[in-house]
């Protein structure tokens, strides 16, 4: 993380309806450059207009914002491609359990100096992205350690400033920081037996966040026209398009079946995408299926699923490959 980016400041505002066709009168500092920070521009890309709203007003109004819901829904994603048209540099930290608190705040290093060793201390990703116009998001925010999590509600504040105790240094943040986090439980807990790294988080933590938006799946339309886009391939297929838009009804199956309690997973937009291109591969639709989620089921929730197969393309599935 060594590119300087302190001095960088947005060029022009964008209107919001122009940029993202969205019904809105709201404009929003955009960078008129790309640098290496910024995401590349996926055009395949749909946005939900009122999680892109509260996105922008996240980039616009410097509130945070925290996009929670299922796997696979392309939270992460929806802040990297609203950033990516901004121009606007993104860095993604993922709070799995061997992110600690060195990592975010910095620790001393050994490094040579005119042919001397001497100790350094290296900042981490938070005093870092603080001090530049980034976009930081804490992907699963909702699994972070507790002492990751007291890191993070030092900054959480708007204008919140940022201790460095082995320095005793305070760092303000940049006027252009920005501070995003994605989440599949909003901090409670592992309720369903989905996310089991997930952790409750307390109450003043989540009241720290200024808006809580949440992205569901998109209409089946929409989801089939995004697994098109990814594999197309099967858009360029006599009959891929009807396939794809099976694919996508047999995955809502699974949702219904998983919010009933039928199924303890369910294929999300994900893992469609994952089924087409695997099917590319493997040319066989049922062998796609069983490598891409079947075999991911418990062995008693194998005939729930062949069911919904046999429902949808009107055919037994075959054993999984």
């Amino acid at each position: 993380m060594s590119t300087d980016l302190s001095s960088l400041q947005p060029q022009h505002r964008a209107s919001v309806r122009e940029l993202f066709g969205i019904d809105s009168d709201l404009v929003v500092p955009a960078f008129a450059e790309r640098d290496e920070h910024v995401p590349e521009v996926d055009s395949a890309y749909r946005f939900n207009p009122e999680v892109t709203l509260a996105l922008l007003a996240g980039f616009s109004r410097n509130r945070r914002v925290m996009v929670q819901g299922l796997h696979g829904s392309g939270k992460s994603t929806h802040v990297e491609q609203v950033a990516a048209r901004l121009n606007w540099p993104c860095v993604r930290v993922n709070l799995d359990g061997h992110i600690n608190r060195m990592d975010l705040v910095g620790r001393d290093a050994i490094v040579l100096r005119e042919g001397q060793q001497v100790t350094e201390f290296q900042e981490g990703i938070v005093p870092w992205a603080l001090q530049r116009p980034v976009a930081l998001v804490f992907d699963e925010y909702d699994a972070g350690r507790p002492d990751v999590m007291f890191v993070i509600q030092r900054i959480l504040e708007r204008d919140g400033h940022f201790t460095l105790l082995d320095q005793s240094r305070v760092i303000r943040p940049h006027p252009y920081f920005r501070l995003f986090a994605t989440a599949n439980t909003v901090g409670l807990g592992n309720l369903n037996g989905l996310y089991h790294g997930a952790q409750k988080l307390n109450h003043a933590q989540i009241d720290r966040w200024n808006i809580v938006a949440t992205l569901n799946y998109l209409p089946a339309e929409e989801e089939a026209e995004i697994v098109l886009a990814r594999v197309p391939a099967l858009r360029e297929q006599a009959g891929g398009p009807a396939l794809v838009r099976q694919m996508v009804a047999l995955a809502e199956l699974t949702r219904r079946g998983f919010a009933a309690g039928d199924l303890a997973t369910l294929m999300s937009p994900r893992t469609v995408i994952t089924w087409a291109e695997n099917l590319g591969i493997f040319g066989r639709l049922e062998q796609a299926f069983a490598l891409s989620f079947l075999n991911k089921c418990d062995e008693a929730e194998r005939p729930i699923v062949s069911e919904y197969f046999q429902r949808v393309f009107n055919r037994e599935l075959a054993a999984a490959a």
